[in-house]
């Protein structure tokens, strides 16, 4: 395994992920992007790493890094994949993007033994002050758009994403709110950015 030490520029988010994540796990990053997490999961992790992606420059990055990524749709995919084929499945900044999220993640919870679900929080207390003082729909650092210029269609916060898992039976393993820069364990709701879950099935 070929390691890389040099993680200052990698993004907070990714870190926490790549923490996660055992060395030689197999891995799925469903809306991978342009393969900045999955390349570091390769070469930190060592990783047999898989990616979907659906646009398709973003793919041509990833196969300029070496990656193994399919064009596929999350709405539509995951069909094919035998039940816990992968270690864990990656949902990172992409569920409150699908039209589906509750099916998505059922389906991402067959194929994976364990799902990293990470999402930026709507009710962050600036998020609600520009809901609820100005009256403008939010735009924050984790939700950087205009709401005619979103790719978002879901906005949840991190009670929501708890009261889901309960309601779904689905098991909960660990936590980890955000701010910019650092965790945050105080009032997480109200003061994280965004959330970065790890379940399974109950």
């Amino acid at each position: 395994m070929r390691k890389n030490d040099n993680n200052i520029h990698l993004k907070l988010d990714h870190r926490i992920i790549a923490s996660i994540i055992t060395p030689e796990s197999r891995v799925l990053d469903l809306g991978c992007g342009e393969g900045q997490l999955l390349e570091y999961l390769v070469k930190t992790r060592g990783i047999e790493g898989y990616g979907i992606e659906i646009n398709e420059s973003a793919i041509y990055k990833c196969v300029e890094k070496g990656l193994s990524v399919s064009h596929e749709d999350i709405d539509s995919g995951l069909k094919d994949y035998p039940d816990h084929f992968f270690d864990y499945v990656i949902f990172n900044q992409t569920m409150q993007q699908v039209h589906n999220p509750k099916k998505a993640i059922h389906r991402a919870l067959r194929i994976g033994k364990q799902i990293i679900v990470g999402f930026p929080n709507f009710c962050h207390i600036f998020a609600r002050y520009q809901l609820t003082i100005r009256g403008n729909v939010p735009i924050t650092h984790s939700l950087p758009y205009t709401w005619y210029d979103t790719p978002n269609m879901h906005f949840l916060s991190i009670k929501d994403f708890q009261s889901f898992c309960h309601h779904e039976k689905i098991r909960i393993k660990k936590i980890t709110c955000l701010t910019q820069k650092r965790t945050v364990k105080i009032l997480p709701n109200l003061f994280a950015y965004n959330a970065i879950f790890l379940i399974e099935k109950s």
